[in-house]
């Protein structure tokens, strides 16, 4: 239902809300504007002696105003024609000339009721209602897929346009939720829904008839600071019936220009007092850096609705949904755990499966795992992928927290699909995590767990085969359920070979970047990738494809893999076969679980033969030139040195801070495990300024690493298992 309320909401008013975020975000400029502009009142500067000023430099004065901004404007009559001025509040001399700012009225009159008066008044309170809603759902959804409230403070997973709507939905929470519901009480206010019983001062009806008061010797006025006045009317000069009228944000008052005498006073009420706070608040009047919160925060309004958009019709794409039923109420609860969305339409496929057989099915992420909830299922279905080394999904955060909580496992069964890729060591890593977790509470299994690799349909099926029976249902899918990745023809560009004179070929291979049409970017199904992602080869003669490590990212305008000669290996022998121009077969996949981290840190890259691809991706897209020292291993540098000269280029542009290469073969033979031993004192001090260690290479070559890295940390009272826990020591091994 959430979900639902927050997809709809956002559907029906993104133009609303854009334009209303828009004009906001002008308004919040022109606030931050004035703000800045304004001459700055003195501290301790009394209204007395500010009228003292003014009067001397305008004699003929009628009116002051302070706006929210700080800025004085005097209105006056002289020769024949009505003039107003910004004054200097020390001098009273007029400044510039004021008048109505175009813009900031065309932008007011658009953000408060799009031209259309009270009508428009009433949508645009439409739309600050949906704004809210979307910002509460929003906030209920972020929660969930975090693993709960403390998760909102953690980095959020994914990538791509859920990445940027998560990201901005958490960073612009608050300020939106704010301005919509001070849009909502200032729209109210309008319209003479709230409480008030504001009284009005009492008009004056007999005053002393004398003239001339010096302001200093007015009670009032030199008790009451500038800052404190909003706006000031003057007596008409000669006229001995008229009277000082004076505004401020507790009340008003009528004062006798003879005797400086109060006449007549009424307090403001604490609605009229709320609704003007409220109102500043609402504008960002009155202070930059407030007015600059809220310009932000209005500007990543059309980015959410955009990539909201996006990743609505990316659903689209992907299928139908399955029928639901309120978790309640299922038979069946599926509980997700989807990373790059494979898993989740297998949930959605096996969902109408379900729903076709009778089912009454319930599907959510397994971030919001409430079994308590689902009092009439007969089963938990759980499908999970496994994010980078065998971490929780995206959509799974949180979830063995939840289970490990629980008083006693759950009455109903549970049953479990993993899905992962054999060519990786971590293969289906999490969802076996949750099956110890679940064996460790006493859970009991209605069906052993099956594994998926790369999402075989048959594999699947396999599966859903022995679920079925035990459910009472002849249940499959078809491969067409599947996210199937898009692959690519891409043309080799160039390419740069190394080790024949070790016997061990290995080369740089630069390709293409996929093709894409104009509407493919505008859309968001450009290839997006990064250094780190991995590049999916199907050689020929083979549906199974091989996976290679990018160099390269999408800004650097070409795909870039490092490969080295496997014997008898098909895929690797027809890369290294490849000249300039000759076309495969392939398809860009994320690696989320091995990526740079954003910010400053140092990162320690550690890398030997061809797992140096990635690591020199890393060092390229260094554009921020954060602390990065590189642990480097080849057989023999005269050889089989790659990126000898982009390291020393990189160096020289502060990308790569400290180089350090082992060589396994030569005069003083090393592996990288040895020159970090070598230098551990630098890389413990690394590790405690934060750095986050970065593998990629041999399974071999990594727990050399590991036993190395566990003899430097262990001074710190540190382990790579722990460093793990944190982040900060991630693997892409072979």
């Amino acid at each position: 239902m959430i979900r639902a309320i927050h997809r709809w909401a956002g559907l029906v008013t993104t133009a609303l809300a854009s334009v209303i975020s828009l004009s906001g975000l002008g308004l919040a400029v022109l606030a931050a504007r004035d703000a800045l502009a304004a001459p700055a009142l003195p501290a301790g500067l009394s209204l007395a002696d500010l009228m003292r000023a003014v009067t001397a430099q305008i004699p003929m004065i009628e009116e002051l105003r302070r706006a929210p901004s700080g800025a004085l404007t005097a209105w006056w009559f002289a020769d024949g024609a009505a003039h107003s001025a910004v004054i200097d509040p020390l001098s009273g001399a007029p400044l510039v000339e004021a008048g109505p700012d175009a813009l900031l009225v065309w932008l007011t009159n658009l953000h408060r009721a799009l031209f259309l008066e009270d009508t428009g008044r009433l949508i645009v309170a439409g739309g600050a209602a949906a704004m809210l809603a979307l910002a509460l759902t929003g906030l209920m959804l972020l929660k969930r897929r975090a693993g709960g409230w403390g998760g909102l403070l953690r980095a959020l997973p994914g990538r791509g346009a859920a990445r940027v709507h998560a990201e901005i939905g958490r960073a612009s929470f608050v300020l939106l939720a704010f301005s919509a519901l001070t849009g909502l009480w200032l729209t109210a206010s309008s319209f003479d829904l709230l409480p008030d019983t504001a009284a009005l001062p009492a008009y004056p009806m007999s005053v002393s008839g004398s003239m001339g008061a010096a302001p200093e010797t007015i009670p009032l006025f030199a008790e009451t600071p500038a800052s404190a006045m909003e706006s000031l009317s003057f007596p008409t000069p000669g006229d001995a019936q008229d009277f000082y009228t004076l505004e401020t944000a507790t009340g008003s008052a009528t004062i006798d220009q003879g005797t400086g005498a109060v006449i007549s006073e009424a307090t403001t009420s604490p609605m009229t007092r709320m609704s003007a706070l409220l109102e500043r608040l609402h504008s960002g009047e009155g202070t930059a850096l407030w007015a600059g919160l809220l310009g932000l925060a209005a500007a990543g309004v059309p980015v959410l609705g955009v990539s909201g958009l996006l990743l609505w019709a990316r659903g689209r794409r992907r299928g139908a949904r399955a029928p639901q039923v309120a978790l309640s109420q299922a038979s069946l609860v599926l509980w997700v755990g989807s990373e790059g969305g494979t898993t989740r339409a297998t949930a959605e496929a096996l969902g109408r499966a379900l729903s076709a057989a009778g089912e009454r099915v319930h599907i959510a992420p397994m971030s919001g795992f409430a079994p308590a909830a689902a009092a009439q299922a007969r089963a938990h279905l759980i499908l999970s992928a496994t994010y980078g080394s065998g971490a929780a999904p995206a959509s799974a955060a949180g979830f063995l927290d939840r289970l490990a909580a629980l008083p006693a496992a759950p009455a109903a069964p549970y049953a479990l699909l993993g899905f992962g890729d054999r060519a990786f060591p971590a293969f289906c890593g999490y969802a076996r995590k949750v099956a110890a977790a679940a064996e460790a509470k006493g859970w009991a299994a209605l069906v052993p767990m099956g594994a998926v690799n790369a999402g075989a349909a048959e594999e699947i099926n396999a599966w859903l085969a022995t679920l079925g029976a035990a459910l009472g249902h002849d249940l499959a899918i078809t491969a067409a359920a599947q996210a199937a990745p898009r692959t690519h023809r891409l043309a080799l560009l160039s390419r740069r070979d190394y080790g024949e004179a070790v016997q061990a070929p290995i080369s740089i291979l630069r390709f293409a970047t996929p093709r894409a049409g104009l509407l493919a970017r505008l859309t968001g199904r450009a290839p997006r990738f990064a250094p780190g992602d991995l590049l999916g080869v199907l050689p020929r003669g083979s549906e199974v494809p091989r996976f290679y490590s990018l160099a390269s990212g999408a800004r650097d305008g070409f795909v870039e893999i490092v490969v080295s000669r496997h014997p008898g290996g098909l895929c690797s022998g027809q890369l290294l076969a490849l000249q300039p121009g000759d076309e495969i077969t392939a398809f860009l996949r994320p690696n989320p679980g091995f990526q740079a981290p954003e910010g400053r840190s140092p990162l320690i890259l550690i890398g030997a033969g061809s797992g140096v691809g990635p690591l020199a991706g890393f060092i390229r897209a260094n554009a921020r030139r954060r602390p990065v020292h590189l642990f480097y291993g080849q057989r023999d540098l005269r050889s089989d040195y790659l990126y000898g000269p982009e390291f020393a280029a990189w160096q020289a542009e502060g990308r790569l801070g400290a180089l350090t290469t082992a060589s396994s073969r030569g005069a003083r033979p090393r592996y990288v495990q040895d020159a970090l031993r070598a230098e551990a004192q630098e890389v413990a001090r690394l590790v405690g300024a934060g750095a986050r260690v970065m593998i990629c290479g041999g399974r071999a070559m990594a727990e050399g690493v590991a036993e190395a890295m566990a003899e430097i940390l262990e001074p710190l009272g540190l382990s790579p298992a722990q460093l793990r826990a944190e982040g900060r020591y991630v693997e892409d091994v072979y």
